[in-house]
This record gives C-alpha cells, structure tokens and sequence, in this order.
C-alpha cells in the first residue's frame, strides 16, 4: 500500500528529486515547488510564475542546499534554506525546457528544450559553454557518473546520443527505430503504430552503463565503450510508453515507471557484462567512425531475442495512474520509490530489502 504526501500540491506534479540530505523537491503545473522532509510534511514551498510548469527539479550533487529547476524556458537556482526568490536565473534555452541534469564536480548544469537544444552552462563564469542539437524535442539529458565531460541525451527524434563537451558534435549517435523486429512478427506491425520515441534516461553509478525508456514500452540497456556505445539488453514490461527509467545505487537495480500505471523494479545484474568489450578497440576505431553512425547493432536484436523471456520484473507496483517522475529515497532506514502522477500528491511505496 503506498503512503501518500499530501498538502505540497493543488496542480499535477511533473518531477521529483532528492538531495544527499534526504530532501525530497517536487515540481508541479502552474509553477508549483514544494520542499519535503522524510515523513512527507511540507517544509517549504514556493510559487514561480503560473504560466508556466516546473518541469524539472535538480538539487546539486556537492551543495545538497542548491536546487536547480527549471519552468518555462527558464533555470532557477534557490536556496533551500530560504526558499524565496531564486538566487539566480539562467534564460539560455528558446523553448520550455524537459530536463535539467548537473554534473558531479558541480560546474556544468545542462539543460534540454522543446526545440531539440541542449544547452551546457558553465556554473563558474554563469554562460553558455557548448549547444548541443537534437532534431526534435530532447526528452531527457543525463551527465555519466565519474565522467564529469560526458554525457547522454535522447528524445523524440528517436535518438540516443553520446557526448563530451569537447566537442558540439556527438560522439556517437544510434536511432532507436533501427532496432526493429523481422517483418512478419505482431511486434514488427506494432512498432510501425508506435514508434520508440525515447522519453528518459538513466546511468548506472559505474558511469558505463545506461538505460533507456521509449514509447514502444521497451526499455534497453546500453554500454559505453570508449567514444561510442552498444546495445546489450531489451525488455519489455510496460504495456504503453516508458516514461521514466532509474538507475539506483546498487549495481545494475532499475525502476521504470510507465503510462500504463505501473512501476517495475528489475535486477539485471546477471544479464550485463557477459560479453565484456574492449575500449582499445573502440578507440582505434575512431577516425573510421562517422559523425552519427546508427548502422544496426545485431547484438541487440540478438540478446534481445535470447534474453526477452527472462528477463522478468523483480517487483510490479500497480499504481493505477500514468506515472510522471520516479525518484528512491532512503526513509526510516529503508529504501523506497517515490511516484508522481497526474495527482497533486506523491506516492511513497516501500522497496523489498536486497
């Protein structure tokens, strides 16, 4: 049964985020923020302009008293310890922004929009470091743990992209839409109604391996080598859309939360890192490489074919409601997941201990 935080909210909340401190920040339509303690007492709130939602909430990883968030095409950075008007404002991005990610050293904050852009700011000299470009709205952006230069992103144009902020190009690009089962299967004629729009993204604490949700209710799981990435796993336990993926701290435990109502906890630690791949070889591959190679991975389609059936949920929460954001928190000495939904109240369902 899940608890329910109650009395943060009046609109729908769209995103959560915890800080090291165990403070809980949920954002919400209409320019809603609302601070939370542990227990699920409100501890602060404040309103930002009702024109636009937030639609992002990140506390920094080094100052857990900064809280980044993100309404309109606006960054607001406030101070939790006084939540009043925003310590500073960033307005770098042209379109309403979806995702705002920091990096751990705390000095780049990236942000991405509606237009496609991801825009990276230098926290330091407060400007814009780098644009980056998808070719349709950027669902989610995601700095890789222990690689403060790199990161991930994807979106709508079906696009999964990696980065280093040396350079305004991608690394490595690979196009969801590539991975389609042979014609002739019911997934093949499905996949033609329901493309794999990819909505969010999660790195694991090793910083090499990421996970991906789409709209085709898949979830898969990558592996960065070197200067590019492959897939290494596919699954799917979410009847619609995958709208958000999490990566918790222990190795390789997933959350995924769906528009299908449910919330699924897997452990796909026995199914990563069989096949270990060697960087040098990707590296030595680099001038050959493209600019944005999306040439088919038969890996993927053939781990996913072997895999599919066996890899199953550890946990299925029902929840009932498309699920907006997902966050973990430890509360009370235990772990459990946090649930936006189209409602002004958080869901808090315990996790089963390892």
């Amino acid at each position: 049964m899940a608890a329910k935080w109650t009395g943060g909210h009046l609109s729908s909340i769209l995103c959560l985020n915890v800080n090291t401190e165990g403070m809980v920040a949920s954002g919400a339509e209409r320019g809603e923020l609302t601070l939370w303690d542990w227990g699920g007492t409100p501890a602060g709130q404040l309103q930002l302009s009702e024109a636009d939602d937030v639609t992002s909430v990140v506390f920094s990883p080094n100052h857990p008293t900064r809280l980044y968030t993100s309404h309109g095409e606006t960054i607001s950075l406030l101070d939790v310890r006084s939540l009043k008007e925003p310590v500073e404002r960033f307005r770098v991005n042209e379109e309403e922004i979806n995702c705002l990610s920091v990096n751990e050293t705390d000095n780049f904050l990236a942000a991405a929009d509606d237009s496609g852009a991801i825009k990276i700011v230098d926290l330091e000299t407060k400007k814009v470091r780098r644009s980056l470009r998808h070719s349709n709205i950027c669902s989610s952006v995601v700095f890789r743990p222990q690689r403060p230069q790199s990161l991930v992103s994807c979106g709508l144009d079906m696009q999964v992209m990696l980065w280093n902020l040396q350079k305004a190009r991608p690394l490595w690009t690979t196009n969801l839409q590539e991975y389609e089962p042979e014609e002739g299967s019911p997934q093949a004629a499905g996949q033609f109604f329901n493309p794999p729009l990819a909505h969010s993204l999660s790195v694991a604490s090793c910083g090499n391996i990421f996970g991906c949700g789409a709209q085709d209710g898949k979830v898969r799981i990558f592996r960065i080598t070197g200067i590019k990435f492959e897939g290494e796993l596919e699954f799917q336990g979410h009847s619609l859309g995958v709208s958000q993926v999490l990566f918790m701290p222990e190795a390789y435990q997933l959350l995924t939360g769906g528009n299908d109502g449910k919330v699924l906890l897997w452990d796909i630690s026995s199914n990563i890192g069989k096949q270990q791949k060697s960087p040098t070889k990707s590296l030595q591959r680099r001038k050959a490489q493209a600019p944005a190679s999306t040439s088919k991975d038969g890996k993927l389609n053939k781990v996913a074919s072997n895999d599919h059936a066996r890899v199953l949920p550890k946990l299925t929460i029902e929840h009932g409601e498309k699920v907006n954001w997902i966050s973990c928190a430890e509360i009370k000495g235990s772990k459990r997941v946090l649930v936006a939904d189209q409602s002004s109240s958080v869901s808090v369902y315990p996790l089963p201990e390892p």
